[in-house]
């Protein structure tokens, strides 16, 4: 297995270093053989660059390639350069000879933030930078290490990969949206919104929708999941998704505090309107819908307090 880095932020190489079913440790020294990764190996330089390219050499078509980062094109590549080449030679060179391919994280499945407008550098995904080659891609930024550890498993075990969806995302991890998982959802079916950072509703944990939540229109496994060990994810922290595990999120889901204002093929965005309004007291079905809500909420306060 050997991991190669682009334009990065190194945030998912933080993830696995994370890692604790197994830990890194045991992945780097008991399951896997990582024979290059420049964060966490030891050798450097020409020595590094060596074993990378004496796996390429060597295990044509038996390993598994990590990238890291999105690969920029524009200008012959100069703007990510390793070894004397480009990164878009490298990750051509690595890739194709592998038996499949990993892009851990957003910038190396979709270009992530450096493809971003203007996108200055022509950074693109690996998939678009390498066409025809096996990819798995594990959006997020950064991925969870979680989901990566276990496409891995999945692949060692089955000897083949977990279904996919049309973005090459695992189904298990990106089936379904976060929206539908989420623990605030109740409180979105309520009709009860948090209105701005630090009032009774966020305080008490309210719906993050109308603060900016991509979460209905983002398909990843964050609430289910969580981060550092289990303990917790952005939206459970009162933070709304920022839909990072989407193609083009930096241009598609900015401003990231303003409320979506169309959510195709699911019509979130009426159903909002129309509950959220009771809180504004526009329609009476709402403010029927809003004062059930209230009730439900109230009940369970004297319960307990009682």
């Amino acid at each position: 297995m050997c991991g190669s880095s682009f334009q990065d932020c190194a945030g998912n190489t933080e993830s696995l270093l994370r890692a604790t079913k197994p830990t890194v440790g045991s992945l780097v020294l008991d399951v896997l053989d990582i024979e290059y990764h420049e964060t966490i190996m030891a050798a450097a330089g020409h020595q590094a660059e060596k074993s990378l390219y004496d796996v390429v050499k060597n295990y044509k078509g038996k390993y598994i390639a990590v990238v890291e980062g999105s690969i920029p094109v524009k200008d012959g590549g100069v703007y990510c350069c390793i070894g004397g080449k480009s990164g878009i030679d490298i990750v051509k060179e690595v890739c194709s000879n592998a038996m499949v391919t990993i892009a851990a994280g957003t910038c190396a499945a979709y270009g992530g933030l450096p493809a971003a407008a203007p996108n200055p550098t022509g950074a693109i995904g690996v998939k678009d930078a390498v066409p025809g080659i096996t990819v798995v891609n594990l959006p997020a930024c950064p991925m969870n290490v979680e989901n990566l550890t276990a496409t891995v498993v999945h692949f060692l075990t089955f000897g083949t990969l977990p279904p996919l969806d049309n973005l090459g995302r695992p189904l298990f991890a990106y089936g379904k949206r976060i929206h539908d998982n989420c623990e605030r959802r109740a409180h979105f079916d309520a009709g009860q919104f948090v209105r701005q950072w630090g009032d009774e509703g966020h305080r008490q944990g309210w719906c993050l929708y109308e603060m900016g939540c991509k979460g209905p229109e983002t398909f990843q496994n964050c609430p289910r999941i969580r981060w550092n060990e289990g303990v917790n994810w952005p939206v459970g922290a009162g933070h709304g998704c920022v839909g990072c595990s989407e193609p083009a999120f930096w241009d598609k889901m900015t401003p990231f505090y303003k409320r979506l204002p169309k959510v195709p093929g699911f019509g979130v965005e009426k159903t909002a309107d129309k509950v959220g309004a009771g809180l504004a007291a526009v329609t009476g079905a709402a403010i029927v819908a809003h004062g059930i809500g209230r009730v439900i909420s109230g009940g369970r306060k004297e319960k307990e307090e009682e």
